[in-house]
């Protein structure tokens, strides 16, 4: 068996909800993998993001965020609002994680508190889930003619640049 393993880096908006079509950079990993039948894994590292497969949709609004995602996005803002303010809607952060953050050891992470209020983030990446698993056959994926592979990044705080790992496994 043969893999494959490439890091596709995508950057956030930091205003709204991102959402990046990866699909053609996932079909172009596939293709230089040389995997004939297998299977590809398309994974988010970061727990405020989801990769998602759903329809693309021709028409987008005035932000370049197709209908479907904008629809998508009102309906989870009815049942998980924004975390926006310390008002205690939201249990996280909590003081012992805050600290920890805070006291974390990463030069590329903010030591502002108001970059953690994240909640609703959380939770939509966890109804969503991190990954997606796709079966290629004859080097093809089998997505359909409509089918298309997004990763998302929930988290509306920062900008920031996000890992997408995508790993081809197969013969």
């Amino acid at each position: 068996m043969k893999t494959y393993k490439e890091t596709v880096i995508l950057t956030s908006n930091g205003q709204r909800v991102t959402y990046h079509n990866i699909t053609d950079q996932v079909k172009e990993i596939v293709n230089k993998s040389g995997v004939q039948n297998g299977i590809v894994v398309v994974q988010s590292q970061h727990t405020t993001c989801s990769v998602m497969f759903e329809e693309y949709v021709h028409d987008k609004d005035f932000n370049g965020d197709e209908f479907l995602q904008v629809d998508l996005n009102r309906i989870l803002d009815r049942i998980i609002p924004r975390e926006l303010t310390d008002n205690r809607d939201y249990r996280y952060p909590g003081p012992e994680h805050l600290q920890f953050l805070i006291d974390f050891e990463d030069p590329t992470f903010p030591k502002d508190p108001g970059t953690i209020l994240n909640g609703d983030a959380h939770i939509r990446a966890s109804f969503f889930g991190a990954s997606e698993t796709f079966i290629i056959e004859n080097s093809k994926m089998l997505t359909g003619a409509v089918g298309y592979i997004y990763f998302i990044d929930w988290d509306q705080n920062r900008v920031r640049d996000r890992k997408c790992h995508v790993m081809v496994m197969g013969e």
